[in-house]
Protein backbone atom coordinates (compact mmCIF):
# COMPACT_ATOMS: atom_id res chain seq x y z
CA UNK A 1 0.00 0.00 0.00
CA UNK A 2 1.47 3.42 -1.19
CA UNK A 3 1.78 5.90 1.86
CA UNK A 4 1.67 8.81 -0.36
CA UNK A 5 -1.91 7.39 -1.25
CA UNK A 6 -3.38 7.05 2.18
CA UNK A 7 -2.00 10.69 3.42
CA UNK A 8 -4.07 12.41 0.54
CA UNK A 9 -6.61 10.23 1.47
CA UNK A 10 -6.24 11.31 4.81
CA UNK A 11 -5.90 14.88 3.81
CA UNK A 12 -9.08 14.73 2.08
CA UNK A 13 -11.28 13.40 4.62
CA UNK A 14 -9.82 16.31 7.00
CA UNK A 15 -10.11 18.90 4.49
CA UNK A 16 -6.59 19.48 4.79
CA UNK A 17 -6.47 20.33 8.76
CA UNK A 18 -3.89 17.52 9.85
CA UNK A 19 -1.45 19.37 7.12
CA UNK A 20 -2.37 22.15 8.53
CA UNK A 21 -1.98 21.42 12.28
CA UNK A 22 1.38 19.50 11.16
CA UNK A 23 2.66 23.10 9.68
CA UNK A 24 1.44 24.87 12.20
CA UNK A 25 3.66 22.80 15.10
CA UNK A 26 6.83 22.77 12.70
CA UNK A 27 6.56 26.08 12.81
CA UNK A 28 6.51 27.17 16.46
CA UNK A 29 9.01 24.34 17.37
CA UNK A 30 11.11 26.04 15.04
CA UNK A 31 10.39 29.72 16.29
CA UNK A 32 10.92 28.11 20.72
CA UNK A 33 14.13 26.38 19.32
CA UNK A 34 14.98 29.69 17.90
CA UNK A 35 14.20 31.41 21.06
CA UNK A 36 16.14 29.40 23.05
CA UNK A 37 19.41 29.77 20.75
CA UNK A 38 18.77 33.53 21.14
CA UNK A 39 18.77 33.49 24.70
CA UNK A 40 21.43 30.77 25.15
CA UNK A 41 23.67 32.80 23.34
CA UNK A 42 23.09 36.03 24.61
CA UNK A 43 25.47 36.71 27.84
CA UNK A 44 26.08 40.23 29.01
CA UNK A 45 28.47 39.28 32.11
CA UNK A 46 25.17 39.49 34.28
CA UNK A 47 24.57 35.95 34.76
CA UNK A 48 21.92 34.59 36.37
CA UNK A 49 19.27 36.24 38.07
CA UNK A 50 17.81 34.42 42.24
CA UNK A 51 14.25 35.63 42.63
CA UNK A 52 15.69 37.69 45.36
CA UNK A 53 16.77 40.18 42.90
CA UNK A 54 13.72 40.56 41.17
CA UNK A 55 10.56 40.42 43.70
CA UNK A 56 10.24 43.23 46.54
CA UNK A 57 11.20 42.59 49.56
CA UNK A 58 8.09 40.15 51.20
CA UNK A 59 6.35 39.97 48.05
CA UNK A 60 6.80 36.63 45.61
CA UNK A 61 7.17 35.95 41.99
CA UNK A 62 3.97 36.88 40.24
CA UNK A 63 2.19 38.74 43.46
CA UNK A 64 0.32 41.51 41.52
CA UNK A 65 -1.47 42.41 44.17
CA UNK A 66 -1.50 46.23 44.52
CA UNK A 67 0.72 47.32 47.88
CA UNK A 68 1.44 49.93 50.17
CA UNK A 69 5.21 50.74 48.59
CA UNK A 70 5.07 54.18 46.64
CA UNK A 71 1.21 54.94 48.39
CA UNK A 72 3.41 58.17 50.28
CA UNK A 73 5.85 59.76 48.41
CA UNK A 74 5.44 63.67 49.11
CA UNK A 75 7.89 65.33 50.98
CA UNK A 76 5.52 66.24 53.42
CA UNK A 77 4.03 62.68 54.19
CA UNK A 78 7.66 62.35 55.77
CA UNK A 79 6.18 64.23 58.86
CA UNK A 80 2.74 63.85 58.77
CA UNK A 81 0.34 64.06 61.32
CA UNK A 82 -1.39 61.40 62.79
CA UNK A 83 -4.87 60.39 61.36
CA UNK A 84 -8.12 58.37 62.51
CA UNK A 85 -8.14 56.39 66.41
CA UNK A 86 -4.41 57.77 66.67
CA UNK A 87 -5.00 61.54 66.50
CA UNK A 88 -8.19 60.92 69.31
CA UNK A 89 -6.02 60.29 71.86
CA UNK A 90 -7.69 59.64 75.45
CA UNK A 91 -4.97 62.43 77.46
CA UNK A 92 -4.89 65.83 76.17
CA UNK A 93 -1.49 66.02 77.58
CA UNK A 94 0.34 63.88 75.42
CA UNK A 95 1.98 65.57 73.08
CA UNK A 96 0.71 64.84 69.27
CA UNK A 97 3.95 63.18 67.24
CA UNK A 98 4.41 63.51 63.67
CA UNK A 99 4.92 60.04 61.26
CA UNK A 100 7.10 59.48 58.66
CA UNK A 101 4.80 57.84 56.16
CA UNK A 102 7.67 56.94 53.67
CA UNK A 103 9.51 55.03 55.72
CA UNK A 104 9.29 50.95 55.68
CA UNK A 105 8.00 50.42 59.22
CA UNK A 106 4.92 52.64 58.43
CA UNK A 107 4.75 50.41 54.85
CA UNK A 108 4.19 47.45 56.95
CA UNK A 109 1.96 49.07 59.97
CA UNK A 110 -0.54 49.43 56.86
CA UNK A 111 0.22 46.17 55.99
CA UNK A 112 -0.98 44.97 59.45
CA UNK A 113 -3.93 47.59 59.29
CA UNK A 114 -4.90 45.64 56.07
CA UNK A 115 -4.50 42.50 57.20
CA UNK A 116 -6.64 43.43 60.08
CA UNK A 117 -9.81 44.77 57.57
CA UNK A 118 -9.13 41.67 55.91
CA UNK A 119 -10.28 39.87 58.84
CA UNK A 120 -13.13 41.97 59.50
CA UNK A 121 -14.44 41.74 55.52
CA UNK A 122 -13.88 37.46 56.16
CA UNK A 123 -16.29 37.98 58.91
CA UNK A 124 -18.94 40.21 57.34
CA UNK A 125 -19.12 37.63 53.72
CA UNK A 126 -19.85 34.75 56.16
CA UNK A 127 -23.49 36.48 56.98
CA UNK A 128 -24.00 36.29 53.09
CA UNK A 129 -26.59 33.89 51.79
CA UNK A 130 -25.51 32.15 48.48
CA UNK A 131 -27.60 30.14 46.60
CA UNK A 132 -25.29 27.98 44.48
CA UNK A 133 -22.13 26.81 45.93
CA UNK A 134 -19.49 28.05 44.71
CA UNK A 135 -16.08 26.16 43.51
CA UNK A 136 -12.49 26.39 44.45
CA UNK A 137 -11.44 28.93 41.32
CA UNK A 138 -14.57 31.14 42.79
CA UNK A 139 -13.33 30.95 46.27
CA UNK A 140 -9.64 31.93 45.11
CA UNK A 141 -10.94 34.61 43.27
CA UNK A 142 -13.38 36.36 46.12
CA UNK A 143 -10.42 35.95 48.59
CA UNK A 144 -7.91 37.93 46.11
CA UNK A 145 -11.03 40.61 45.57
CA UNK A 146 -11.38 40.62 49.41
CA UNK A 147 -7.47 41.25 49.83
CA UNK A 148 -7.77 43.81 47.20
CA UNK A 149 -11.04 45.40 49.04
CA UNK A 150 -9.11 45.59 52.28
CA UNK A 151 -6.23 47.08 50.40
CA UNK A 152 -7.80 49.95 49.49
CA UNK A 153 -9.71 50.48 52.69
CA UNK A 154 -6.66 50.85 54.50
CA UNK A 155 -5.50 53.26 51.96
CA UNK A 156 -8.58 55.86 51.98
CA UNK A 157 -10.76 55.05 55.00
CA UNK A 158 -8.72 56.85 57.20
CA UNK A 159 -8.85 54.24 60.76
CA UNK A 160 -6.12 55.49 62.06
CA UNK A 161 -4.66 52.02 63.16
CA UNK A 162 -1.00 51.60 61.30
CA UNK A 163 -0.56 55.14 63.04
CA UNK A 164 -1.02 53.65 66.34
CA UNK A 165 0.91 50.62 65.47
CA UNK A 166 3.81 52.83 63.89
CA UNK A 167 3.75 54.99 66.71
CA UNK A 168 4.11 52.31 69.31
CA UNK A 169 6.99 50.49 67.58
CA UNK A 170 9.02 54.09 66.85
CA UNK A 171 11.21 54.23 69.76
Amino acid sequence: MNVGLVANTYSGITGGQSALNTARTNSENAKFSDLVARLQAQDDGRGTLSSSQIAVDGKLNGDYSSGFAGTFTLEADKTAQATGAAANQANPHVQSRTIDKTSQLYEKALEMESFFVKQMLNEMKKTIHKANESDFAQNMYEDMLYDEYATAMTKNAGFGLADQIYLSLQA
